[in-house]
């Protein structure tokens, strides 16, 4: 039977995920029994990139920085372009660029649940778990059907924030959204929910 571990530094954006993502989330969130924790998107899932080995986090995509340095700074109320910027700086794991291109997002759009998830997620890997949450239930507050941000929160409440009941409710509000949701690697949430109260409950009879 899996049991629970810390989670993983694999990252997935959201701004690629719920429509086919359901279907297909079987990409890299359990490796063996590792976590991971979702970022947004149209599309399907994707993996954002390890800390890059190189001096340059942006090595690669200096020319897209580049534009969206300049297309932000000639037109600050693209609001498409701060989001992208956020993008690119969450794809190199510049943490305090990402929320911040992010946060020009939302002054132009503040109901954007997409970009508060992906936000939530940088705030994670800052190591600020707080503010991750804040930003999931600022993204449920919006649309209460916001999948991943639901999911996300039961992640950083259980493994940061060390509060196991209130991330099964998370994901217990989850299911009731979809009762079908999946998480990656194949396993159901509502899979998930069950393991882990079976695992906190036989720790709570284990004698110490």
């Amino acid at each position: 039977m899996a049991e629970a571990s810390d989670p993983g530094s694999d990252y997935v954006k959201k701004s690629t995920m719920f429509g086919v993502a359901l279907i297909c989330l079987a990409i890299g969130f359990f490796v063996g029994v590792i976590f991971s924790i979702y970022r947004s998107g149209p599309d399907i899932p994707r993996q954002a990139s390890a800390p890059p080995v190189q001096p340059d986090p942006i090595a690669g995509r200096s020319q897209e920085l580049d534009a969206l340095i300049r297309e932000t700074s000639q037109n600050p109320e693209n609001v498409v372009a701060w989001t992208d910027l956020g993008n690119l700086y969450f794809d190199t794991n510049q943490f305090d660029k990402a929320i911040w291109a992010y946060q020009k997002s939302l002054e132009l759009q503040p109901d954007n649940p997409n970009v508060l998830t992906d936000m939530g997620v940088m705030y994670r890997r800052k190591g600020q778990p707080e503010e991750a949450v804040k930003a999931f239930d600022k993204a449920i507050s919006v649309d209460p059907k916001h999948e991943v941000s639901r999911f996300n929160k039961g992640i950083v409440l259980l493994h940061d924030l060390n509060k196991p009941q209130e991330a099964i409710r998370s994901w217990e509000a989850l299911l009731k959204v979809n009762p079908f949701a999946m998480a990656p690697g194949g396993k159901s949430v509502d899979e998930l929910v069950t393991i882990y109260k079976k695992s906190f409950k036989q720790q709570q009879q284990t004698p110490e």
